[in-house]
């Protein structure tokens, strides 16, 4: 076997984008990703093991709607826990597999495990563990009345007029102020991400401070960069009927309303929230009515205190605090649709190997050698000579039963391995079925490498 190095022209590396299409689809405190249904198991009512990460969600919010890592602990129930004195300690029928690593000389450790945590938390011989899976999904964070609220407020969740102030105490809604920044950094593309504009209170103007805002959480891990401008829709459907959708038809960030028909349509054209591309963040304000049927959108509504169906109520039951009245069937009639296009960058290594005339004309194959032929010519104490004369197998195909095509230098190529500078395997591309080489023909393989 031989070496050849790949030429200057020969290593190409290029960026390869894609716009996947993401589909999430939010009834009745489930969320499914890409038209996936809920999977029972034998062991789980819920194979890929997915709950709501929201805290106090109520456990009826459990979904099946994203991903789960690796998909380890496929249809597993129970737990799995370790500590120096067992190991192992397992409740269930079928325990998760669980992760563990033991604080020793070697100083392993996860990577979520801050080195002052680890020095300082932890004594040698502990166990440190990682409970699998890992998931992620869509969230919803429904902030009334006000998204600038304070911790001094004590009041939040009893009808849509309550007014609290927004100085002084820590701030209620952290995620809120933790955007503030971004919004206005996203001015530029338009003032509806501003935090404030014209005359707060008028028609024209806005204090989002002073605003409900419907946030809504996708993780990275479903777009790649950036989701793609002007691919966002957002769709409310009561009953099973559209009654309006918002899009980024601008291709600015505002989602706009579009329904086309019905008492929704008086509001077309309005701008009901925002999306910031790179963080992966829809904002919903609009809090105009798009049908006029009273449904119990909010935390612990019921026959009495019902709402009508707006935009800051969108995608309610999506891994949120939202836990209306369960006898209120009226909750399944509200469902709610997100399509977007992520963007992918992925970077691609292309390598070209050339099998020259003349050249790749021997192979390793011991079914290369003519069979029953000696391997040594003589051995001893002080030589070693291998069979000079030893003959190739004919491989020509001939058209006539009997004969032997005339003997023609030939290998059939199966493999091509790559190799670093100091030779060691990196690498092998293996052909779905082997070529043919003569010694009168050159060949080029093409060889992709994700990286």
């Amino acid at each position: 076997m031989s070496f050849r190095k790949f030429g200057p022209n020969d290593i190409v590396l290029n960026t390869m984008r894609a716009f996947p299409q993401v589909r999430f689809n939010i009834y009745n405190f489930k969320v499914y990703y890409n038209n996936t249904p809920h999977q029972s198991g034998a062991f789980s009512d819920n194979i890929l093991g997915m709950s709501s990460s929201a805290p106090g969600t109520d456990p009826r919010s459990g979904t099946d709607g994203g991903i789960s890592l690796y998909e380890y602990n496929i249809d597993r129930a129970g737990t799995t826990t370790s500590t120096e004195a067992l190991p192992v300690i397992t409740t269930g029928q079928n325990p998760p597999s669980a992760l563990k690593i033991s604080k020793d000389s070697a100083r392993a450790s996860f990577k979520t495990a801050h080195s002052m945590s680890y020095n300082n938390e932890f004594a040698y011989g502990d166990i440190l563990t990682k409970n699998y899976p890992l998931t992620a999904s869509i969230t919803r964070e429904f902030m009334f009345p006000h998204a600038g609220a304070r911790n001094h407020a004590t009041t939040f969740w009893e009808g849509e007029t309550i007014r609290t102030q927004i100085s002084g105490g820590n701030p209620y809604y952290r995620h809120f102020y933790a955007l503030k920044n971004r919004l206005d950094n996203y001015g530029y593309l338009s003032e509806h991400y501003k935090l404030t504009a014209g005359e707060t209170g008028t028609h024209d103007g806005w204090d989002k401070s002073l605003q409900t805002i419907n946030l809504i959480s996708i993780p990275s891990i479903f777009y790649g960069t950036q989701i793609k401008e002007g691919t966002v829709s957002l769709r409310y459907y009561v009953s099973g009927t559209l009654q309006a959708e918002l899009r980024d038809s601008k291709e600015n960030g505002e989602l706009i309303q579009h329904s086309g028909s019905g008492a929704a349509s008086r509001n077309d054209g309005k701008v009901a929230g925002v999306v910031m591309y790179n963080e992966g963040f829809i904002l919903l304000t609009g809090s105009w009515a798009i049908n006029d049927q009273d449904l119990p959108l909010i935390d612990g509504a019921d026959g009495g205190d019902l709402v009508k169906s707006k935009w800051i109520y969108f995608g309610a039951g999506a891994n949120d605090i939202v836990i209306p009245n369960v006898v209120n069937p009226d909750f399944a009639s509200a469902s709610f649709e997100i399509l977007f296009n992520g963007q992918t960058e992925t970077q691609v290594q292309t390598m070209f190997a050339h099998a020259r005339k003349g050249e790749v004309n021997y192979s390793n194959n011991p079914t290369f050698i003519k069979y029953g032929q000696d391997l040594l010519e003589r051995t001893g104490s002080q030589i070693y000579e291998e069979n000079p004369v030893r003959k190739i197998k004919n491989t020509v195909s001939s058209s006539y039963a009997t004969f032997d095509a005339p003997f023609k230098r030939q290998v059939y190529i199966s493999r091509v391995g790559v190799y670093d500078k100091n030779k060691n395997l990196i690498g092998i591309a293996t052909l779905a079925d082997p070529i043919l080489k003569e010694e009168t023909e050159d060949y080029s393989f093409k060889l992709k490498l994700d990286i």
